[in-house]
């Protein structure tokens, strides 16, 4: 398979998931007459849905572009092994709406936390399972990567994971902590300040 098909099958998957996630919110279905506060009612309804939208969608632009350096950049070649690995990837993005629409309609059980945090757990796992081959299989080549890349890459690809491990137990807790754990794994992937952080936690460790 060559870089183009499988870069037409990425951004497919990830432009249909991405669309099919707004289907979640729908216009609430309402008979006869209604004034401006009952509307406002039962638009409040659909914040929790919205919120989880917002999360999910950023999430998978982060997944879309590390998706995008793993196998468009650092691959220069593409065997059936990272075939099969991106096949994984692609089965678990496409579960991002059910794990979702769980979040967003039952945003006060601990139980819809667990399910969004170990499918972010295994989407985090099976890229990191990508990134590792492409980097280090014999199989594959790769253009010459500098040790602070590799290391902002590993940190950006775990992050969400470790992010989704706290957000878990947190839960039972408190579970607007734990849905305030999965914004900052997404704020700390779209941020590139975040990566210059730790390199200079890195740098100063080392020295």
């Amino acid at each position: 398979m060559s870089h183009t098909r499988l870069d037409q099958l990425s951004d497919g998957i990830f432009a249909i998931v991405m669309t099919i996630l707004v289907f979640q919110i729908k216009v609430p279905t309402i008979w006869g007459p209604i004034n401006n506060e009952q509307l406002w009612l039962e638009i409040e309804k659909l914040i929790p849905l919205f919120l989880s939208y917002v999360l999910s969608f950023a999430l998978l632009f982060t997944y879309w572009r590390a998706h995008h350096f793993f196998v468009s950049i650092y691959a220069k070649n593409i065997d059936s092994k990272l075939t099969n690995i991106n096949a994984l990837f692609f089965m678990l993005i496409s579960l991002i709406p059910f794990s979702a629409s769980i979040l967003g309609q039952f945003n006060k059980n601990e139980l819809s936390i667990v399910i969004f945090g170990i499918h972010i757990i295994l989407i985090g796992l099976t890229l990191y399972w990508m990134r590792v081959y492409v980097l280090y299989s014999e199989h594959i080549k790769n253009p010459e990567i500098s040790k602070r890349e590799i290391r902002g890459s590993t940190v950006r690809t775990l992050a969400p994971v470790i992010f989704a491990l706290i957000a878990i137990p947190l839960s039972f807790f408190s579970i607007k902590l734990s849905l305030s754990v999965f914004t900052l794994a997404v704020a700390f992937n779209l941020s590139s300040s975040s990566t210059r952080l730790f390199e200079k936690m890195f740098d100063f460790v080392e020295n």
